[in-house]
């Protein structure tokens, strides 16, 4: 089955307001650059994203916090982002801190079909505020949800016109369990090969989680905080 479409603006042009979407990448490393952008361009409002970080403030999602498109955010780590900041203390964006073992075992579950599960993380914190606990071998557990999503946004070095996926390096973070639990897996890949070139021993993602697929172009790859290595004396 062919699943190519031309572009991001064709991969994404059926999302309506209101959608959940989880996107990958942890910081800017991995991220579905030209899939953020054509949804900035669709407008579409009130969305929820499930994602690691929240970019910063002029890349990643701070793309579509820059024009409020984001109601919610589901995440782990949102200090790069000083739009962010401000969004979140005005009260303009509703924000669902979790534990980052916890957030891609979560994803994981959802993938998984399992409902939900119980973890140590968290107790005593307020994480656990509102949460049913249970206590296992004498000690007090957290039962957590399942993240679900109606699209997923991944971003993969290699792929097929059926779907098969191969990352690289860092960008094989939350991709690969990010593309099982949602309804709808768009893949923006930098290389569209054809179908049987890939090793099946590399393929991370199998072509039954992908229903559309597109080459990616004019990837930035930002690095989302520089540092240098002191000059020796």
């Amino acid at each position: 089955m062919n699943k190519i479409v031309k572009n991001a603006r064709e991969a994404v042009h059926d999302i309506p307001d209101g959608a959940t979407i989880m996107v990958g990448g942890f910081g800017l490393c991995g991220i579905p650059e030209n899939l953020i952008a054509a949804l900035r361009d669709l407008g579409v409002k009130g969305l929820t994203m499930i994602s690691n970080n929240a970019g910063v403030a002029d890349f990643g999602l701070g793309l579509l916090m820059q024009t409020r498109q984001i109601k919610k955010m589901i995440s782990t780590y949102v200090g790069e982002n000083k739009l962010f900041e401000e969004l979140f203390l005005s009260g303009a964006i509703e924000v669902e801190l979790n534990p980052q073992g916890t957030f891609a075992e979560r994803i994981r579950a959802g993938g998984a079909g399992i409902a939900a599960f119980f973890t140590p993380t968290g107790v005593g914190t307020p994480v656990a505020e509102k949460k049913e606990k249970r206590v296992f071998d004498g000690r007090e557990y957290l039962l957590e949800s399942a993240l679900k999503a109606d699209f997923a946004f991944v971003k993969a070095y290699k792929g097929d016109a059926m779907g098969n996926l191969v990352y690289r390096k860092t960008a094989r973070n939350f991709n690969p369990m990010m593309a099982t639990a949602a309804k709808i897996t768009i893949a923006e890949v930098e290389q569209l090969v054809p179908v049987g070139s890939l090793d099946p021993d590399t393929i991370v993602t199998p072509g039954i989680y992908v229903q559309r697929i597109f080459q990616g172009e004019n990837h930035e790859k930002r690095i989302e905080k520089r540092t240098y290595r002191p000059k020796s004396s």
